[in-house]
């Protein structure tokens, strides 16, 4: 049947099984059906002598179909089919193309050889959806290319491409211009001839110190994920035990976690960085056309900015304001370059091309061919009304203005110049070349064009883009600067920056605040303070007073050699200087600290998060909850595993959510009240996953 997920192909005595379940060949349950009768139906036609299992469109199977997890156990199971492959009596050949993911990847180690198109990729993600591959991968690859490389496949998620694939042993050969006549060629030179068989195989000898080491570094880096950790353990057995023990102990793991809370939260992200794209109400919107960029500013964003779209094709003109800041820029574009050069993961040649798409220049006039046009200048209005002034005056009519600020009102900038309508936000994160997350920002003159266009630019660029409209600090650094003031309140009431900070990495965070303050430089958060200090309620608890403090002592943060810590030999340390000033403003203030335990600090913080997204959802700022867990989780180091704090929230109840605002109230005051959405949801015993509920709510 033409429109069957699987169909048999016969090339003479080779049985092509071609499977064709758009658009990724996901092992459906339908699937799975037609794969394990098409083998059967194979190895008992006395005709054919060997089989193939290739795919039909732009790749090879690529994992399990999300939309049918509450099948994954349904007959036959992929275990069933991968260990039928295997102990198929005609040897069975895998052909891959695009990707292998996951149970593809599985499939593949069943068979008894293997070939990969030049461009395509393995691997066993299964990782970042909380899992471990459940299907024999744990076993099956180890025996192949040994169990370090294995522990750092598997427990990374991360892809092979088919030249590290090849070196490893995890194929047996590269495939020519035509992937199917090589895959049928090498299956007909094995028929006839022992078959081998990698449940069969013993592991290759390892250092025992090697693995360990490995282990170790697994369950560092996994920061209370548990699915790495698990992993390991579980691929170590295939040194330990029997092949048919290790799958089983393999299985139950695979079943186990899948039940658990990480998997649940870790599947959300997954889903909800795919929903976040699709805008509803830019659907059917029709995005410009963008094939040349233009950037004002080469400083340490500009220059992450122009080398995100140069790395995506996109040829760009940056200006600067002299010709030694534009000779500072171009070197600044060359050096993220130049690190990757050096560090492995381009060319030289490749940097020399990258660097040939980007023009440093002093003329605004330069731009006026661009499509879209991205400031990354000062953080200053004054500064921000003077470059959108010019850049209305010389930019080609349906060209998009945007700013990359991170704080400032987009609607006063969109307000100062003659082209509105043209105007959007597009806050990059730093570093801007790396960082996935791209707030989309819309002000409310914005064309919906203007808008649809920043989200498909964002794209292009391989970045997670998140449409929002205008407040202060958008919707992260509003969530930020939040939950930022109550762990510096907690310093005046009992707290020390490093039992912060600890208290926040346990939690999943990859750096405390404390550390990622001094990191950023204190002096940021110092100008974002005096630009607001005019409309701060002087009838609030101010936060701040330690901060302060510390940037009048001149300690900056790192790049002055302390701030909230010390530094020395770029070691942080605990300061002594820092614990006795904290202690002495709040004997100033008359205030008797008290400890805050780490799960205490923990819940808090998530209450912070948690109330000011609750307001967020309020305000219209962004549609949906998943809006805000893709943002911290994408660009604020939230933990994926816990699903962002929204999705969190509703697994824990919001009633727990709002117990601990109210508790966070009780000490901060003013400014930190539960929010009526909060509240609301709380007594009617619905989650922010409700949302939006119905008109009498």
């Amino acid at each position: 049947m033409l429109d069957a997920p699987v169909r048999i192909e016969i090339h003479g005595s080779v049985a092509l099984l071609l499977v064709d379940n758009p658009p990724v060949n996901a092992t459906s349950l339908a699937v799975r059906r037609e794969l394990l009768a098409a083998i059967e139906t194979a190895e008992q036609d006395a005709a054919i002598d060997a089989l193939v299992i290739a795919c039909a469109g732009k790749t090879f199977i690529a994992g399990a179909d999300v939309r049918e997890m509450d099948k994954i156990t349904a007959d036959p199971i992929l275990p069933q089919v991968v260990q039928r492959i295997e102990d198929c009596t005609k040897p069975v050949v895998a052909a891959i193309h695009g990707t292998a993911l996951g149970g593809g990847c599985e499939i593949a180690l069943a068979c008894h050889g293997r070939l990969m198109a030049p461009e395509s990729s393995m691997g066993l993600p299964e990782v970042k959806l909380g899992l471990i591959p459940g299907s024999g991968g744990t076993q099956r690859l180890p025996r192949l290319v040994g169990l370090v490389a294995a522990l750092d496949i598997i427990t990374s998620g991360r892809r092979v491409t088919a030249a590290e694939a090849l070196s490893l042993g995890l194929v047996d050969r590269i495939a020519g211009t035509d992937l199917q006549a090589d895959a049928i060629a090498l299956a007909r030179s094995l028929a006839g001839a022992p078959l081998r068989r990698l449940s069969q195989l013993p592991v290759p000898a390892a250092d025992a110190a090697s693995v360990e080491a490995a282990i170790a570094a697994i369950k560092k880096k996994a920061r209370g994920q548990s699915a790495p950790v698990v992993a390991a353990e579980i691929i170590r057995l295939a040194a330990e035990l029997p092949f048919a023990e290790a799958l089983a102990r393999e299985r139950a793991a695979f079943l186990d976690l899948i039940a658990s809370d990480q998997s649940k939260a870790l599947r959300h992200a997954f889903a909800a960085e795919r929903a976040v794209t699709r805008v509803p109400h830019l659907e059917g919107v029709v995005p410009h056309a963008v094939e040349s960029v233009g950037i004002i500013g080469a400083g340490t964003m500009g220059a992450g900015i122009a080398v995100a779209f140069a790395d995506a094709g996109f040829p760009v003109t940056v200006v600067e304001t002299s010709a030694e800041a534009a000779e500072a820029g171009r070197g600044r574009v060359a050096s993220l370059w130049d690190r990757q050069v050096k560090s492995g993961r381009i060319t030289q040649d490749e940097r020399d091309d990258k660097l040939a798409r980007v023009r440093v220049v002093q003329d605004y006039a330069e731009l006026s061919d661009a499509d879209l046009i991205v400031e990354a200048a000062f953080e200053d209005m004054a500064v921000k009304h003077a470059i959108f002034a010019k850049l209305a005056a010389i930019a080609k009519p349906g060209a998009v203005l945007a700013s990359n600020t991170s704080y400032l009102d987009i609607n006063a900038i969109a307000a100062g110049h003659a082209r509105p309508a043209d105007t959007i936000g597009l806050h990059f994160f730093s570093p801007a070349n790396v960082m996935r997350l791209v707030e989309v920002v819309e002000p409310q003159a914005a064309s919906k064009e203007a808008v649809a266009t920043g989200v498909a630019v964002a794209k292009k660029l391989g970045k997670i883009p998140v449409v929002c409209k205008v407040c202060d600090g958008f919707v992260g650094n509003r969530i930020l600067a939040s939950w930022r003031a109550i762990v510096e309140l907690m310093l005046e009431d009992g707290a020390f920056p490093e039992e912060i900070d600890a208290a926040l990495e346990a939690y999943g965070m990859a750096m405390g605040p404390f550390a990622v303050s001094d990191l950023a430089g204190l002096d940021i958060a110092l100008a974002r303070r005096k630009r607001l200090a005019a409309t701060r309620d002087p009838a609030a608890r101010y936060p701040s007073a330690i901060a302060d403090r510390l940037c009048e002592a001149g300690r900056f943060g790192q790049k002055t050699g302390a701030g909230w810590y010390a530094y020395k030999d770029g070691k942080r340390a605990v300061d002594p200087f820092v614990t006795q000033l904290i202690e002495e403003v709040a004997a100033e203030k008359g205030i008797k600290r008290r400890p805050f335990p780490a799960e205490t600090i923990q819940r808090y913080v998530r209450a912070a998060m948690v109330n000011e997204g609750a307001r967020i959802l309020e305000e219209g700022i962004v549609p949906r909850a998943l809006d805000i867990d893709v943002v911290l989780m994408t660009g604020y180091g939230f933990p994926s595993w816990r699903g962002g704090p929204m999705f969190e929230a509703d697994q824990i109840g919001l009633a727990a959510i709002l117990s601990d605002m109210r508790d966070v109230f009780g000490f901060v005051g003013k400014g930190y009240e539960p929010a009526p959405l909060l509240e609301a949801l709380a007594a009617r015993g619905k989650g922010f996953a409700d949302l939006p509920l119905e008109a009498d709510a």
